[in-house]
């Protein structure tokens, strides 16, 4: 059984790449920057990307088995003025209808680790009230062989009355993830790839790179995907247990 995947706030497709590698085939994706588009038309020529998600008719959208998204984390990040609910770029709202009317079998979603202490509880409490029950877990990228931390809570969420849809219980999420530490994730034994040897060179303007500041700012958004293939191959292996 192969899943289908909706993208929110695609960006470069991180969370697309990584849940293609775990077997999936992605439909249709979200996104508005000039940039990430391109990008996205070059490695998913074949894909509808429907644009501004609060413009989409989403009653006219194709449904599929499993939406992600990482929704913006600027009203939640200790890195900014943690405005919550009153920064304009808190869309929460909109993806929170968008899986009220789609009704995935899962969501997938991303965000900071300050998340956890600023809007987690609401967020929660949404899914519950549209019938999702939903589990978390900080996951650093270093946990899938990366030369850097980034620490980044999931979600995952799946519908509460499907009792024919295997949870993630099994594999120990549930608990604030902020009180406890990750095991690091033995990467060989997933998903077969050896650790990342170095960083990958960021270049300095006189390098002469085109979109310098784009790409940059696209890497610095997107999600690992080695991390998207990790929890993709979760879901798949919880189907077929």
């Amino acid at each position: 059984m192969t899943l289908t995947v909706g993208s929110l706030f695609s960006g470069i497709g991180g969370l697309d790449l990584g849940l293609e590698r775990a077997g999936m085939k992605v439909l249709w994706q979200s996104e508005i920057d000039p940039f990430a588009c391109k990008i996205l038309k070059q490695h998913w020529p074949e894909v509808i990307n429907h644009g501004n998600i609060k413009q989409v008719d989403w009653r006219t959208v194709e449904p599929v088995d499993v939406i992600c998204g990482g929704y913006p984390c600027q009203p939640f990040s200790v890195a900014g003025q943690r405005k919550g609910t009153e920064d304009p770029r808190h869309l929460w709202p909109y993806v929170r209808e968008i899986i009220k009317l789609l009704r995935p079998k899962y969501a997938i979603l991303e965000n900071v680790a300050g998340h956890l202490s600023l809007g987690f509880g609401s967020v929660l409490g949404d899914l519950a009230e549209i019938g999702y029950d939903a589990e978390w877990e900080i996951i650093p990228a270093s946990s899938v062989g990366a030369p850097h931390r980034r620490n980044r809570v999931f979600i995952i969420a799946y519908p509460n009355v499907q009792s024919d849809i295997p949870s993630t219980d099994a594999l120990g999420w549930g608990q604030p993830a902020i009180e406890k530490t990750w095991r690091p994730v033995i990467w060989t034994e997933h998903c077969g790839r050896s650790r990342w040897a170095t960083e990958p060179d960021v270049p300095r303007v006189d390098d002469g790179i085109s979109d310098r500041v784009d790409r940059v700012k696209a890497l610095g958004n997107a999600v690992v995907p080695q991390v998207a293939e990790y929890i993709g191959r979760l879901i798949t292996t919880s189907l077929n247990a």
